[in-house]
């Protein structure tokens, strides 16, 4: 029987869906700017996100729609970066304070060049130098000054600097285990390297608690997936996936592999936080083509994309 919190569910589900047809065209740009406010793929992707989120919540409490979607959205996108930094300072004490303001540096690939810029430094620099945009347009989607603008471009520009380089951290021994479980097609020993609060997400798409959830959704779509795929990709081949660790930006993925007609080629990548001998969370990128693009062009491995619009699959839950 349908009850009240099934119906809210549905609905909602079908609203953001609607959000998305209408907001998916401007999702490059926003991955874009995300990606150099955060100096990182990993967190430009956390960061749309959390921006397709506000901004799908803001939508609903406005009497009218953005007469300028894509500026609205890149506000939305500034606003929620200014915050993380706000709240990444205010959690570390005085004496822990790094030098660089962005709130996850510690994950930052060795090699990469970080701005150590203030957060209103760095975004108008991004607005102005990588988007081309007026000042007066970045000092509306700053919801600032023209004259602000200019101070804080004069001094980001005056401040970039390269980052030091990271040491690369030692590889898990539960990789190694989740690996050989998924070559073996070991759905239960998959889902026994799962702590029993571990989350476990197809990013953008769906979010599990627990290996019982997961073992009914993303795992088993993460090893059996293709079989659906097929239906929508002519050219690939039903055949089983394999996974591959590579080490990169100063962790450890899992590259997914798919078979072709025309050869081998990724079309997903997992991330894996784990806890001694279990994962504590385990994020399937899929249908994050921007970031996957870049990822795979950094490793330099061939990619296949699966889009963004995951509800047209007519699998919301699973590949």
């Amino acid at each position: 029987m349908t009850t009240a919190e099934d119906e809210l569910r549905g609905s909602v589900r079908k609203n953001w869906q609607r959000f998305l047809d209408t907001y998916e065209p401007l999702r490059p740009d926003l991955y874009r700017y995300a990606r150099h406010l955060t100096r990182s793929p990993w967190d430009a992707e956390d960061l749309a996100q959390e921006s397709l989120a506000r901004a799908f919540v803001l939508v609903a409490q406005t009497n009218a729609p953005p007469p300028d979607p894509r500026a609205w959205l890149l506000r939305v996108a500034s606003n929620a970066w200014i915050d993380r930094v706000r709240k990444a300072r205010l959690e570390l004490p005085p004496a822990e304070e790094p030098a660089m303001p962005d709130p996850r540096g510690a994950r930052e690939a060795a090699g990469t060049v970080l701005a150590l810029l203030a957060p209103q430094e760095r975004a108008a620099v991004v607005l102005k130098d990588a988007f081309d945009l007026s000042l007066e347009e970045v000092a509306g989607i700053l919801g600032t000054t023209v004259g602000a603008v200019k101070a804080a471009l004069h001094r980001g520009r005056t401040k970039l600097e390269t980052a030091p380089t990271e040491l690369a951290p030692a590889a898990p021994k539960v990789l190694d285990a989740f690996c050989a479980a998924f070559q073996a097609r070991d759905l239960e020993a998959l889902a026994a390297l799962l702590l029993e609060s571990s989350t476990v997400e197809v990013v953008g798409a769906t979010t599990e608690y627990g290996p019982e959830a997961a073992k009914r959704t993303v795992l088993l779509g993460m090893l059996f997936g293709v079989t659906h795929l097929v239906k929508f990709y002519p050219d690939a081949l039903e055949e089983p996936v394999r996974i591959e660790p590579r080490f990169h930006r100063g962790e450890w993925l899992l590259l997914s592999w798919y078979a072709h007609v025309d050869g081998d080629a990724v079309r997903a990548i997992t991330r894996l936080e784990v806890d001694g001998e279990h994962v504590t969370h385990l994020r399937n990128y899929f249908y994050n083509v921007e970031f996957l693009e870049e990822v795979c062009r950094e490793l330099q491995v061939p990619l296949r994309t699966n889009g963004s619009a995951y509800w047209r699959y007519g699998c919301e839950t699973g590949r």
